[in-house]
């Protein structure tokens, strides 16, 4: 298992080479679709507003009135900065959930050049405030023997506030990387022993699963339910990969060997069609629906063997994991950070931006 930091495409040669990473690339997207956002959502205003009108409009009224609360009305002006510091922040998290794009804030360069940014605000405001030699005399208060502490508290404040969101990023997919390749060691482990068994295991694991699933329907406790039904549709998904690789090798075919992007993309279409006919099988409230969400199950699961090379493949255990983690990782704490990361930004550039009659 190796975990690395974003991948170098391609390198400009120009001042010594500027390389061009997944960082960059995701910063640019994010970039580009923000802008474009802001063009569509800002054109062709009405007075009577429609549906997207109105959620930009509160969306709006929203990050003003935080600004304003965080920084006091005469900061309002920061208000397009911070709501582009946020969404900024908010999109190039949840980039890195499409697999393809890495989360831009999960790079310190990303984070860290928004600090300096903020550092540069912060200082340029206290200047304006209060000249250059009054901004230079604030680091010797209260009194001369502070100054060295209060330089070093100078260089700590973009250092922690890039630190903290960097570190929160990048260490969900390091904790969902490390999960995930421990689930598919034991998932490997757990089919190589059904692989190198009779087909007498599948069998009994097959009779067991559908026992399960069945007792899991009288109205028993909800925790006992969940529980029967999840070691339900496990023993009968182990079952079904070994029946399935069991038959393909009577036909002597080999599965196909297709692309990193092919696969990932069947991959995700058949996970799916799996979940979503799982669920239609859960809560069917008719037959029609119940032979829909068997045929939708069974055909996502044919494909997820046929992408992985084989049913003993599919790392069963690690199914649907990654997807919560990224939720908690990605959304959750992505919204989080961003939050706080915005939040702090107004606290600090508020700080040297008092209002007039304090100035005064």
């Amino acid at each position: 298992m190796t975990i690395n930091g974003p991948k170098i495409f391609f390198t400009i040669p120009i001042f010594g080479g500027i390389p061009v990473t997944q960082t960059l690339l995701t910063s640019f997207v994010a970039t580009v679709l923000l802008c474009v956002t802001a063009v569509l959502l800002g054109r062709k205003l009405k007075k009577r507003p429609g549906r997207a009108q109105v959620l930009t409009e509160k969306a709006v009224t929203v990050v003003t009135k935080m600004v304003k609360e965080a920084m006091g009305e005469h900061n309002a002006r920061w208000t397009p900065f911070i709501a582009a510091l946020f969404f900024s922040s908010l999109l190039g998290t949840l980039l890195g959930m499409t697999g393809i794009l890495r989360s831009s804030t999960a790079d310190i360069s990303t984070t860290m050049t928004w600090a300096v940014l903020v550092s540069f605000i912060c200082w340029y405001e206290a200047i304006k405030h209060n000249g250059l030699l009054g901004w230079l005399k604030g680091f010797t208060e209260p009194i001369a023997v502070m100054t060295p502490m209060n330089l070093v508290s100078e260089i700590a404040q973009p250092v922690s506030l890039a630190f903290r969101h960097f570190g929160n990023i990048a260490g969900g997919g390091v904790i969902t990387t490390l999960i995930y390749w421990a689930l598919s060691g034991a998932s490997a482990g757990l089919l190589g022993l059904i692989a190198s068994s009779s087909i007498a295991v599948p069998l009994v694991l097959l009779a067991l699963g559908v026992l399960l699933v069945l007792l899991s329907r009288p109205k028993a406790g909800r925790k006992r339910k969940k529980l029967l039904l999840g070691l339900g549709i496990l023993c009968l998904a182990l079952s079904g990969l070994r029946l399935v690789d069991w038959l393909w090798s009577l036909t002597g075919r080999a599965y196909p060997n297709l692309s990193g992007t092919a696969c990932g993309l069947l991959w995700f279409a058949a996970l799916a069609l799996l979940v979503f006919g799982i669920v239609l099988m859960i809560g069917h409230k008719s037959r029609r629906n119940m032979v829909l969400g068997i045929v939708l199950a069974a055909v996502g699961f044919l494909v997820i063997c046929f992408v992985s090379e084989g049913p003993m493949g599919v790392p069963v255990l690690t199914l649907g994991l990654p997807a919560v983690l990224s939720l908690y990782f990605d959304v959750f704490s992505g919204v989080i950070q961003a939050f706080v990361f915005s939040l702090l930004t107004m606290i600090y550039i508020s700080g040297n931006c008092p209002a007039p009659e304090e100035s005064a």
